[in-house]
């Protein structure tokens, strides 16, 4: 365990000194209790921050330094000018202020007052004033808003890898993403699709298996690739077309093994045997035309794509997490890299060719999705961090605070507080490299979605840092520069033409949702947390209009494991309960009878019921049917609801060993588990659609009911 630095007393020059780098030295508690952070957590949160302050003597010189620099600061170091708004920038007297163009060419803003129609982009401002002095600035020319629906429309939320097909090898993959988008638009009037981060991600064996807690953001996992979609696989020479054979023979194994023998998915096993196919397609010829998209893939994504396909070389023959490989190939920039680089030539590029495929396959499965008739199509979910071992803290090791850990405060539900295991990005880094890692994060995560959902939006304006070795509540909140992420997001989404779900659940600082609300980023509400001033359901009516409104998610019980408090008993066993069991089963059976009694007042029970074993009950049905009746702009409905799934795929503060977090196929109520082409002829998403459908049918178009059952066979 790293040693904990001396800690000085908590003085008013240690407060000053945490303030001036963005470190909130109190917080306000889930109960309404403020709390004032522990010198030793400053100290720790500071030393991430390259300033030493161990002793009051280190303190008092710290701050002397950070004070000076706040009076010497001419400019800031990111100045955000958002669309229709004017902006003016402090000057001393006497300076002049230029504006370099991203586009190139120069403008001068006299007296500091930007251009009213300022170019929207990435551009810099320069200083210099009449004493002869000089600064640089990073300047973000962003629209006033992302753009919103429309109108409104419901979309099916799902775990990609649990939504296996007759031709999926042990996984969900990138085919069945787009069958599923052209089934649910084409035959159920969906309008998007949102799946679960598609990042890359260590091995499981290393690292679990939470698509949370990627490799990489950067770039998506190829483990997600459909084998006979990539255009080589028609090129196979016959030794080649046997070699794949025999491989697929392997992979129907583990799809059998999931699908018939009701076994958990094995994200490593299959990528052992998709690796191996995907090298031998990777020796086959490219036509001129793949060559040369290939080639402007490259060009396009240049160092990020060298160093990530690198780190991935690097970690097949070293293990995946970096930090246990040789001391010289830490550094990316250092020349045992560059050598190992070399020598690893043909390992290097398998990686970028598979990247490449990668984003083929994302991008035809969002034209399938518009082609369907989706008016947003795939939405894409963008993970709060990354695992520290992994391909991004090994390629922007700067950019990442050194022994922290982000988590969250203790609450009412976690007594000890959170750990998520991910370092922080350091705030006054990006703000040097003028946001750009964040922009490039975010344009790579866009470049094929309709929309995207930022999990933990609310890590935008600050993140609880915890130093190394100290306990989760022995944390404090560090600030970003929320204007200026701000910016990025709304600048790069505008450029995709997509759309932003911010995940905003859980303790929210005061005006933090409106200012959300102002850029035009659709917030997140769940219908079990939705309730008025004496704690009964919020009426539909209340609900707000710019939101991603749901019954349930992926870190809660499915719809009919609440309605029939079946998680009570699994959270019991691993002792998650606040209370005794029987009082819990009376406290949820309370909150059940709230809402049957809402949905009753409203008249939403007297629709269809369900008479399949395998699909939505009556009140599942009728819960849609309320979030239909709010104003909510997008409707999300958990896809395993539409079978009656009654498990969890992600039992939060559980182990890998404790819970089968994240490896559950999509089953019905039985558990017995459900193909692609079980759920498109099965009458509960029929159902369901019907529910979240105004006018009370989802056969707005011409397809038929038998038509709708068969359309997923049709449209492969």
């Amino acid at each position: 365990m790293t040693p904990m630095p001396p800690t000085p007393p908590l003085s008013d020059d240690l407060l000053e000194l945490a303030r001036l780098h963005g470190v909130d030295t109190s917080h306000t508690a889930w109960d309404g209790t403020e709390v004032t952070v522990s010198p030793a957590a400053l100290v720790g949160v500071l030393a991430a921050l390259d300033v030493d302050a161990s002793t009051p003597a280190l303190v008092r010189s710290a701050l002397d330094r950070a004070r000076a620099a706040e009076t010497d600061r001419l400019l800031p170091l990111c100045v955000v000018a958002r669309a229709g708004r004017p902006k003016t920038v402090p000057v001393p007297p006497g300076a002049r202020l230029w504006i370099g163009l991203e586009q190139g060419g120069r403008l001068e803003a006299p007296g500091g007052v930007l251009p009213e129609r300022l170019p929207l982009g990435y551009h810099s401002l320069e200083l210099s004033t009449a004493d002869g002095r000089s600064a640089r600035a990073a300047l973000i020319s962003t629209p006033a808003r992302v753009r919103t629906p429309d109108g409104r429309s419901w979309g099916f939320t799902a775990q990609l890898y649990s939504a296996l097909s007759q031709r999926s090898w042990g996984m969900g993959d990138l085919g069945d993403l787009a069958d599923l988008a052209q089934w649910s638009g084409g035959a159920l009037g969906a309008g998007f699709l949102l799946v679960n981060p598609l990042h890359t991600m260590l091995p499981a064996a290393t690292a679990g298996h939470s698509p949370y807690w990627p490799s990489s953001r950067r770039y998506p996992d190829p483990v997600h690739l459909r084998i006979e979609d990539v255009p080589e696989y028609a090129y196979l020479d016959a030794a080649g077309r046997r070699s794949a054979e025999a491989i697929a023979e392997r992979a129907g194994a583990l799809r059998a093994r999931v699908l018939d023998g009701n076994a958990l998915i094995d994200r490593d096993a299959v990528w052992e045997v998709k690796r191996e196919a995907l090298q031998l397609l990777f020796r086959v010829a490219r036509s001129p035309g793949l060559q040369v998209a290939f080639e402007e893939f490259l060009r396009r994504e240049g160092r990020r794509l060298d160093d990530f396909a690198t780190y991935r070389a690097l970690a097949e023959r070293h293990g995946p997490d970096w930090r246990q490989w040789p001391a010289a190939l830490r550094d990316p920039r250092g020349a045992s890299v560059e050598r190992a680089r070399t020598e690893l030539a043909e390992e290097v590029e398998f990686h970028r060719w598979l990247a490449w495929t990668v984003d083929r396959q994302l991008q035809h499965a969002q034209r399938a999705a518009k082609d369907a008739g989706m008016a947003v199509g795939v939405v894409h979910d963008l993970a709060v961090g990354v695992h520290p071992g992994g391909a991004d803290t090994w390629a922007l090791q700067d950019l990442f605070a050194p022994g922290i850990t982000v988590g969250a405060p203790p609450d009412a539900f976690t007594a000890l507080g959170q750990d998520w295991q991910q370092p922080p990005w350091r705030p006054d880094r990006l703000a040097q490299a003028g946001y750009a890692p964040f922009a490039d994060l975010l344009r790579g995560v866009l470049r094929h979605a309709g929309a995207l959902r930022m999990d933990h939006v609310l890590g935008l304006f600050r993140l609880w840092w915890v130093p190394r070795g100290r306990p989760l509540a022995e944390g404090a909140y560090v600030r970003y520069d929320h204007e200026a992420m701000l910016a990025v997001l709304v600048l790069e989404a505008h450029r995709a033409g997509a759309m932003v779900v911010g995940e905003d659940l859980g303790t929210v600082e005061d005006g933090v949702r409106e200012l959300l609300a102002d850029h035009g980023i659709l917030g997140t509400s769940v219908l079990w947390f939705e309730r008025d001033g004496d704690g009964r359901p919020l009426a539909a009516g209340q609900w707000r209009e710019g939101c991603l409104a749901t019954v349930t998610t992926h870190d809660l019980p499915s719809t009919a494991a609440r309605l029939g408090g079946l998680h009570l008993e699994q959270l019991d066993r691993h002792g998650m309960l606040n209370g005794p069991l029987e009082q819990e089963r009376e406290t949820a059976a309370a909150e059940v009878r709230a809402w049957r009694e809402e949905l009753e007042r409203m008249g939403l029970t007297t629709g269809p019921e369900s008479t399949a074993p395998d699909g939505p009950s009556a009140d599942t049905l009728a819960l849609h049917r309320y979030l239909a009746r709010t104003p909510a702009l997008l409707t999300g409905v958990w896809l395993p609801d539409a079978v009656g799934d009654v498990r969890s795929q992600n039992l939060p503060g559980t182990a890998d060993d404790e819970h089968p977090n994240w490896q559950h196929v999509i089953a019905d109520g039985s558990g017995r588990p459900v193909t692609l082409e079980d759920l498109a002829a099965a009458p509960g998403p029929l159902r369901l659609a019907d529910a979240l459908t105004p006018t009370g049918s989802a056969a707005a178009g011409p397809l038929t009911a038998a038509a709708r059952n068969n359309t997923f066979e049709r449209l492969r």
